[in-house]
C-alpha cells in the first residue's frame, strides 16, 4: 500500500469534517522546514497529538511556533494539549476509575443530564494483574491454587467490572491469568501507527499506573497518570501540560557480555536521579541504541517513573519493526507502520548522526562501563556493584536510619537466630535472603534476561546446588508466552528445581503481594530484630513495599536473583566468594553457572517465535473460564450495595451544586504530618497487607469480616471507608512530629498521640482543615489516585513541600488538593517551622498559574510560597473543586 502525504499533518487535514468550513487548525510547514526535523522524535508525536485536538481544543498558532522553534523556546510558558490516542488501566486503578464512573453518572443524573454522557470516547482496556497474590509457592499446583484464591477474593469486584465492561461503549477487560498490563501492551495491545478509516496517526496512550512509559520503548509515546486525569481523557478533556524539556541520553559503545539489560537501567535510574529529570521527557540516542532489543529498551523506559522523567522515549526504528514481526503482527500492519512514520519523519536511523534533533540537554553513558548490580536497600537509584554488596549492606547496618542505613546497635550486628523448618535446623542472621522473586514486567518481558535465568537455573542445577526451603521463591511472568518458551526451551523444570514455580500472571510480590512468610521465620525475623532481606526482579523496593518483614530489599536482574536465593545471603561478595559448596565439597562460583551471550541468544533465536505470540493473545480474552462464568448486571447505572465492603459510592459528588463557588482561603490549618524527603505514595496510600490493628482492619471487622477476608488495600480501592482509613498507613511512614516510624501522629489540640485517621477524624468533627508538610520528591512511586483522594477525604486543604514528583502532584490537582512550594532556598528547617504552628493559606480572588502566596503562621511568621498549578486548565480545575466536579458539570449541559 502506498502512504503518500503532503506534509506530516495532510492526513489529519483531510480527515477534517468538510461541514465545517470554519474549522481551521495551524498548517504546519512540509517537511524540508529545518524547524521540524530539529524537534526530538518525541515532541514530533506530542505536537502531532496536539494538533489532532483541534476539533475541540485548539492549539494557538504562536505555541506552535514556539514548538518549531526549539531551543529559544520558554518551555514553562508554552501550554500544550494532549489527547492520547487511548488510555490503559489495571484493576487496582481501573476499579476506582469504573465506581467514580457510576458515581458520575448519577451525579449528571441528579443535576439533570444525560447519565449515558459518561462514556469512554477513545479506546480504554483495563488488564486485570494486580489482585493475585503468592499465598502458594515451589508447589507444581502453586499457580491453580493462586488463582483459585484470587477468584474467591476479588469476585465482587471482578464482577463489578464485568458490569463496566458492558455498561460501558469502548471499554475491554482482559481478563485475570492473562499477564501484566505493561507486557501485554507491549506484545499486543500496541498499535504503533493507527489506522482511522484510512487516515493514520501515531499511537499514543497514558495509563493509570507510573510505568506505562515501557511502551515508550517502542516508540509509542506514554505515560503515567492518575485516575482521576485518566478519567478526564477517557470522557475527552485533553491533558494540559506545558512543553516539556527534552534531556537526549546518548548511548554508546557495546556492554561486556556478562551484562544485562537490568544491570543497565539500574545504573541509568542512578544517573539520571544525579542528573534531575522530573517533569521531563527523556530520549535516547546515538549509536548505542543499536545494540539494545526492543525488550531492552523497554526495560529502560519501564523504570523512567524511578528515575523521575515524564516519558522516556525511543524513536521507531527497524528494530522495532522486527520486534513487531516477532510477536506476531501482521505484515500489512508492519507495512504501513513503516511507511507511515518514514513519510512523517519519525522513522529513527540511530547510526546517522545528522537525524539526531536538538535537545534541551545532552548527557552520555558508554554502555561498556556497566557494572553487574544491585540496587537497594530502600530506593531503586541506590545501585550497588555486585562486587560491592557485601560492604555496602555491612555499612547500611551500622549507619544512621535513612535510605542506606539501619541504625543496628554495634552488639546486635552479628545476632544469628536457630529455627526449624519442616523438621529441619537452619539459621538466619542479618542479610539471610528469605523472598527470592522472578517478578515484574520491567524483566519478565525480556527473553534474554529470563531465558539466562533458566539457563543459569540449569547450570545450578547440573552442579548440585539448591535453595534453602523456606525462602520463599516465586516465578510470575508478566505474559503466557514467556512461559511457553521456557517451557519450550527446556528450562522450565530447572527453575521448578530451585523452586521458582510459576505462581501466577500478574505483579505480585513487585508490588507487595508477595504473600506470608513461613511462621517460624518471621518468628526468628523478631526475636533477632533481624534486617533480612528480599530480592526481586521488580522496579521498586521502597521500605514497607514488598513486604513487612523485609527491611532490606534489593532490585536485581532474574540470573542474580537466583544466584542469591542459592547463596542464602546478601551478605557475600559474588565474585570472591562461592555461591555454595556441594555435599562433595565441590565449591561453586557464579562465574561457574554464568550463562554466555551466545547461549542465550542461540535458545532465544530457536524458542521465542511469533506462532506463540498468536497462541496465547488469539485467546486472552476468553481463555478464562471462571471469568466467561461470571455474571453481571448490564444495566446502565449501577445499584449499590449498601453491605459491600468492596464498591461503595464515594461522596465526592454529595451535595454537588451546578455552578462551582469560588475557592476561599484556608484558615488556622493544623499540621496532621510533618514529613521527610522521598515520600512515596506506599507511605500515602499502601497497597498491601491490611494490619490488624490498623483503622481499616477495625472498620473491616465492624462489618463482619474476620482478618482472613481482609484482602488488601489495592483491591479495596473502590470503597472510600477504608481507603481513607489506610491513608498513611505504612509501618515505616517517618512523622517528625512523632519522631518514630508509624502510622500515627500528634492531634495537635490535646497532645495525644493517635492513628492518622482516627486524628484526621477528631479534626474534622471540630471543623478544622489540615495542612501536611514535606521535603523533596513528595508522592514519589507510583501512579495511585487514592494517595489524593485519601488525603482529600481526612480533610487535608493543602500540602507544602520543597518539590514533587509528577503524578502526584497532578492527582493532588485533580482533587483540589492546593501543592505549595517552598520558594527557592526556604525549607521548613530554614524557616523554623515545627508543624505545631497552624497556618492560614491566602488565596486571591485571581488566580494565575504558579503564583505566589502568603501563609500566615499564628506565631505572627509570614512567608510565601508557589501555588503550583502549572496552567490555567489546572487553575479552572481547582475553582470546580478538582476535576471530576468539573467534568460532571460540562457533562450536565444540556
Amino acid at each position: 500500500m502506498s502512504v503518500a502525504m503532503e506534509s506530516p499533518y495532510a492526513h489529519i487535514r483531510e480527515a477534517l469534517d468538510p461541514q465545517k468550513p470554519d474549522h481551521k487548525f495551524y498548517n504546519l510547514s512540509k517537511l524540508e522546514d529545518p524547524r521540524y526535523t530539529r524537534l526530538p522524535f518525541s515532541i514530533r508525536v506530542l505536537l502531532e497529538a496536539a494538533v489532532r485536538t483541534c476539533d475541540e481544543f485548539l492549539v494557538k498558532q504562536a505555541d506552535v511556533e514556539n514548538i518549531l522553534n526549539w531551543g529559544q523556546t520558554q518551555w514553562e510558558s508554552v501550554e500544550v494539549p494532549f489527547r492520547p490516542a487511548r488510555v490503559i488501566l489495571q484493576d487496582f486503578t481501573g476499579v476506582p476509575a469504573v465506581v467514580d464512573f457510576a458515581a458520575m453518572r448519577d451525579a449528571v443524573k441528579t443535576l439533570g443530564g444525560d447519565p449515558e454522557k459518561i462514556n469512554p470516547v477513545c479506546p480504554a482496556d483495563l488488564v486485570i494483574d494486580h489482585s493475585i497474590q503468592v499465598d502458594f509457592n515451589r508447589k507444581s499446583d502453586s499457580l491453580q491454587k493462586n488463582q483459585d484464591l484470587e477468584f474467591e477474593r476479588n469476585r465482587e469486584r471482578f464482577a463489578f467490572l464485568k458490569w463496566g465492561s458492558k455498561a460501558f461503549r469502548n471499554m475491554r477487560i482482559i481478563p485475570p491469568g492473562s499477564g501484566i498490563v505493561h507486557q501485554v501492551n507491549l506484545e499486543y495491545l500496541a498499535h504503533v501507527v493507527f489506522d482511522h478509516d484510512g487516515f493514520y496517526y501515531p499511537d499514543s496512550l497514558v495509563g493509570t499506573d507510573s510505568h506505562t512509559t515501557m511502551i515508550d520503548g517502542l516508540g509509542v509515546l506514554g505515560w503515567g497518570v492518575g485516575g482521576i486525569e485518566a478519567e478526564a481523557v477517557m470522557l475527552g478533556q485533553p491533558i494540559s501540560m506545558v512543553l516539556p524539556q527534552v534531556i537526549g541520553y546518548k548511548l554508546m559503545g557495546v556492554p561486556d557480555k556478562l551484562i544485562t539489560s537490568t544491570d543497565i537501567v539500574l545504573t541509568i535510574t542512578k544517573h539520571l536521579r544525579q542528573v534531575g529529570v522530573v517533569g521531563k521527557f527523556v530520549e535516547f540516542f546515538g549509536p548505542g541504541v543499536s545494540q539494545l532489543s526492543i525488550a531492552d529498551r523497554a526495560t529502560i523506559s519501564n523504570m523512567c517513573p524511578e528515575y523521575g522523567a515524564t516519558a522516556a522515549f525511543f524513536p521507531v526504528d527497524h528494530i522495532s519493526i522486527k520486534y513487531l514481526e516477532q510477536t506476531g503482527r501482521s505484515a500489512e500492519k508492519l507495512n504501513y507502520v513503516t511507511q507511515y512514520l518514514k513519510a512523517v519523519g519519525m522513522f529513527r536511523d540511530y547510526s546517522n548522526a545528522d537525524q539526531d534533533p536538538e535537545f534541551t540537554q545532552v548527557v552520555e553513558m558508554d554502555l561498556g562501563t556497566v557494572v553487574p548490580c544491585c540496587s537497594g536497600p530502600k530506593r531503586p537509584q541506590d545501585r550497588v556493584a555486585v562486587t560491592e554488596m557485601k560492604r555496602d549492606f555491612e555499612g547500611c547496618l551500622g549507619a544512621k536510619q535513612g535510605f542506606k542505613g539501619f541504625q543496628v546497635p554495634p552488639e546486635r550486628l552479628n545476632n544469628t537466630v536457630s529455627f526449624q523448618y519442616n523438621g529441619t535446623d537452619f539459621s538466619l542472621s542479618h542479610g539471610s535472603v528469605v523472598i527470592a522473586a522472578i517478578t515484574s514486567c520491567t524483566n519478565t518481558s525480556n527473553p534474554s534476561v529470563m531465558l539466562g535465568a533458566g539457563l543459569l537455573a540449569k547450570k545450578a542445577v547440573e552442579a548440585g546446588l539448591s535453595v534453602r526451603p523456606y525462602i520463599k521463591t516465586s516465578l510470575s511472568p508478566g505474559s503466557g508466552v514467556v512461559t511457553s518458551y521456557l517451557k519450550e526451551s527446556g528450562v522450565m523444570s530447572y527453575l521448578s528445581k530451585l523452586g521458582f514455580e510459576v505462581v501466577g500472571y500478574g505483579c505480585m510480590t513487585c508490588i507487595g503481594n508477595s504473600g506470608p512468610l513461613p511462621d517460624p521465620v518471621v518468628e526468628a525475623i523478631t526475636q533477632g530484630d533481624l534486617v533480612v532481606a528480599g530480592i526481586l526482579s521488580g522496579n521498586r523496593n521502597f521500605e514497607g513495599r514488598v513486604h513487612p518483614n523485609t527491611r532490606a530489599n534489593y532490585l536485581a536482574s532474574p540470573p542474580l536473583v537466583i544466584a542469591y536465593a542459592i547463596a542464602g545471603t546478601i551478605r557475600i561478595d559474588l565474585e570472591k566468594e562461592p555461591l555454595a559448596v556441594t555435599p562433595e565439597g565441590k565449591e561453586v562460583f557464579l562465574k561457574d553457572i554464568w550463562p554466555t551471550r551466545e547461549e542465550i541468544q542461540e535458545v532465544k533465536h530457536q524458542f521465542v517465535i511469533p506462532a506463540m505470540f498468536k497462541e496465547v493473545y488469539t485467546k486472552v480474552e476468553n481463555v478464562n473460564e471462571r471469568w466467561n462464568s461470571l455474571k453481571a448486571s448490564s444495566d446502565k447505572l449501577y445499584t449499590w450495595d449498601p453491605n459491600s465492603t468492596y464498591i461503595k459510592s464515594p461522596p465526592f459528588f454529595d451535595g454537588l451544586a451546578r455552578e462551582p463557588q469560588l475557592p476561599k482561603s484556608i484558615n488556622d490549618a493544623y499540621v496532621l504530618l510533618y514529613l521527610g524527603d522521598s515520600v512515596t505514595t506506599d507511605h500515602i496510600s499502601p497497597a498491601g497487607n491490611i494490619a490488624r490493628n490498623s483503622p481499616a482492619a477495625r472498620y473491616l471487622t465492624s462489618k463482619g469480616l474476620s482478618p482472613r477476608d481482609f484482602n488488601s488495600y489495592g483491591s479495596r480501592r473502590g470503597n472510600d471507608a477504608v481507603m481513607a482509613r489506610g491513608t498513611f498507613a505504612n509501618i515505616r511512614l517517618f512523622n517528625k512530629l512523632l519522631g518514630k516510624q508509624g502510622p500515627q501522629t500528634v492531634y495537635l489540640p490535646s497532645g495525644e498521640t493517635m492513628d492518622v485517621f482516627d486524628a484526621a477524624d477528631e479534626y474534622k468533627k471540630a471543623g478544622l482543615p489540615l495542612l501536611v508538610l514535606a521535603g523533596k520528591e513528595y508522592g514519589s512511586g507510583s501512579s495511585r489516585d487514592w494517595a489524593a483522594k485519601g488525603p482529600f477525604l481526612l480533610g487535608i486543604k493543602a500540602v507544602l513541600a520543597e518539590s514533587y514528583e509528577r503524578i502526584h502532584r497532578s492527582n493532588l490537582v485533580g482533587m483540589g488538593v492546593i501543592p505549595l512550594e517552598y520558594l527557592p532556598g526556604d525549607t521548613a528547617e530554614s524557616l523554623g517551622l515545627t508543624g505545631r504552628e497552624c497556618y492560614t493559606i491566602v488565596i486571591p480572588e485571581t488566580l494565575t498559574p504558579k503564583m505566589n502566596v502568603d501563609i500566615q503562621l499564628d506565631t505572627g511568621k509570614t512567608f510565601q510560597a508557589c501555588m503550583r498549578f502549572d496552567t490555567d486548565v489546572e487553575l479552572t480545575y481547582f475553582q470546580h473543586g478538582g476535576i471530576l466536579n468539573y467534568m460532571v458539570r460540562k457533562m450536565s449541559e444540556k
